[in-house]
């Protein structure tokens, strides 16, 4: 009976509690959309800023075309088209141009909202960027053809052949003409590089050229459709209207519930992907590189071979690669191939995922740090006001240095700068089908972030192991304050449940036995996680909190909308 009463007026409390909660509600939202206020000024600050970047083009006159005007890039083409007997250096320095060029077409999908890019905009743009693409090939085609027919004159004192080697930070070309035909050359290493080859006596007595671009960009894969990703919404609300505030949510969730609904469909052609494609020819030429290992390449890789007869199906394949074998300690790669083609280095795009762990820290005002552990890295962001940065990386626990760190970049440009390094942690629409993930309601998840990125200026947060084990209509992180740029030494975490439309307090901490959604005793429910903090929070970390500047609560939500961090740790 002593228990049944408990339970009674335990019951009882929490109605009563609920029945609060309600009748304050509308108070709280009203709050908080005027706080989410900084989602639409930000959004209005960075149309400003492209609107201020096309200007700046304009005026400095320096004769680059402005991408996104059609008339000028189309003008660009059929100009570098009329142009003849380029040579390779001539090549290899427009390519500079061609290249930013190409990057300031992809930024501008990426970072125009769609309500602001037309369809025609879109063809426009990714035409573009394909007639430059192949534009910069052929021209590469071209002017090794005419330095060839000028092989005889810059023949190797030594062994008689045709040895060339052209390098700027984008491409790296090497030219072999075998003029000579002697067969004791059939082992070609280009002087003062570790790049070589070897071949066939058959070949070493034939007349043949051999050419080895090695680009550090991709001018292969081809062009992906631009998505309706969840990352082209992020924070994106038009004004300060809450139905406005309402519909970005709807459609943000719309995009996330569609993950589900594609697993069926997308399947089939997962399996398709896989599938290896037999070489098709007789000729079987055996070839030996040795080369150099791009910084980028850090992991397991695979090798992939993209011959002619998969060419038009746009798929890599492993046959006719063979006796691979890697030095770390020199960074070598040797392998054989078959066939002439393509070749790539690939990385699993999934291999940091799922997390295991995450900390988002203040540093200073509008600075925080965001701490991404995955089974092999851990990866610290530093975002500051509306610019991201790579503050380090750890490698099996090892200090490991990146040409990204100290480069102040926009939250896209360093995204895609983050994913070209191998640092992949932002997963994509089909990630679901490659990892296992904590699946969480689309809406919930993305409240929590635009909220947490209200409280990041004067409270961390953190990964919590409950987080697994609550439903998938509720996401829980530990949470402290924290006003000072050092880290805590033994921080005191408290844990807030959210549902979307309530927030708690709870008793349990992440050394429970067992997980329990009991209250925290004297605490009450809020509407959101803004009221929830602010009932233990100091005034100072509130004071804080609303001079946050609206650019960077925007770029730490694009942050955490860009890794779901509640979904794939």
């Amino acid at each position: 009976m002593e228990r049944l009463e408990i339970q009674r007026i335990e019951k009882e409390k929490w109605h009563q509690l609920e029945a609060k909660d309600l009748e304050r509600r509308n108070e709280e939202l009203e709050e908080l959309y005027l706080l989410e206020g900084c989602f639409p000024e930000a959004e209005k600050l960075k149309r400003d800023t492209r609107l201020l970047s096309q200007w700046k083009h304009y005026i400095q006159c320096d004769g680059s075309p402005d991408p996104s005007k059609s008339p000028e890039i189309n003008t660009f083409i059929s100009l570098w088209k009329e142009e003849t007997n380029e040579t390779l250096e001539e090549v290899i320095a427009k390519s500079k141009l061609v290249l930013n060029l190409i990057d300031k077409l992809k930024l501008i999908l990426l970072e125009t909202p769609p309500y602001d890019l037309e369809d025609k905009n879109i063809i426009q743009y990714q035409g573009s960027i394909l007639e430059l693409q192949e534009l910069l090939h052929l021209k590469f085609n071209i002017a090794t053809e005419i330095l060839l027919r000028q092989a005889s004159t810059l023949a190797d004192l030594d062994s008689g052949n045709m040895e060339k080697v052209i390098q700027d930070e984008n491409v790296t070309l090497y030219v072999w003409a075998n003029l000579k035909k002697n067969p004791r050359y059939k082992s070609v290493r280009f002087s003062e590089t570790q790049i070589g080859f070897e071949i066939p006596r058959i070949l070493a007595t034939s007349d043949i050229a051999l050419r080895l671009l090695h680009t550090h960009y991709d001018h292969v894969t081809p062009l992906r459709p631009v998505p309706t990703s969840l990352q082209e919404h992020t924070a994106t609300v038009t004004h300060f209207v809450k139905d406005e505030v309402q519909n970005e949510e709807a459609a943000i969730s719309k995009e996330l519930q569609e993950e589900g609904k594609q697993r069926e469909n997308e399947s089939n052609s997962v399996q398709e992907e896989e599938t290896k494609f037999e070489e098709q020819g007789d000729s079987e030429v055996q070839m030996s590189f040795v080369q150099e290992e791009p910084e980028a390449t850090k992991f397991e890789l695979e090798m992939k071979l993209l011959s002619e007869t998969v060419l038009s199906g746009k798929h890599w394949q492993t046959d006719g690669i063979s006796n691979v074998s890697y030095k770390s300690e020199e960074r070598l790669i040797t392998f054989s191939l078959e066939t002439f083609g393509p070749v790539t280095l690939i990385q699993d795009s999934h291999i940091n995922m799922p997390f295991q762990s995450w900390e988002l820290r203040p540093l200073d005002v509008n600075k925080v740090l965001l701490t991404v552990t995955t089974v092999f890295t851990e990866i610290q962001i530093q975002i500051k006001e509306n610019l991201c940065m790579l503050a380090s990386i750890k490698l099996n626990n090892k200090k490991h240095s990146s040409i990204l760190e100290g480069k102040w970049m926009t939250p896209i440009s360093f995204i895609c700068a983050l994913k070209e390094a191998g640092l992949n942690i932002f997963p994509s629409g089909h990630s679901h089908f490659y990892v296992v993930i904590n699946y969480k309601d689309p809406l919930v998840e993305m409240k929590a972030y635009r909220q947490l990125a209200l409280l990041s200026s004067a409270f961390a947060f953190g990964w919590s192991k409950w987080n697994i084990v609550c439903n998938s209509k509720k996401v829980i992180v530990k949470l402290k304050e924290h006003l000072t740029e050092e880290p805590t030494q033994k921080p005191n975490w408290t844990l807030l449940m959210f549902s979307g439309d309530r927030a708690q307090r709870l008793k349990i901490n992440e050394d429970s036995e067992a997980f329990s959604e009991a209250l925290q005793e004297e605490t009450e429910f809020h509407s959101t996680l803004y009221h929830m903090v602010k009932d233990f929070a100091s005034k100072k970390a509130m004071e804080k909190i609303r001079s946050s500047n609206c650019q960077f609560i925007d770029c730490v939500c694009y942050m955490l909308l860009s890794t779901r961090l509640l979904s794939y740790s």
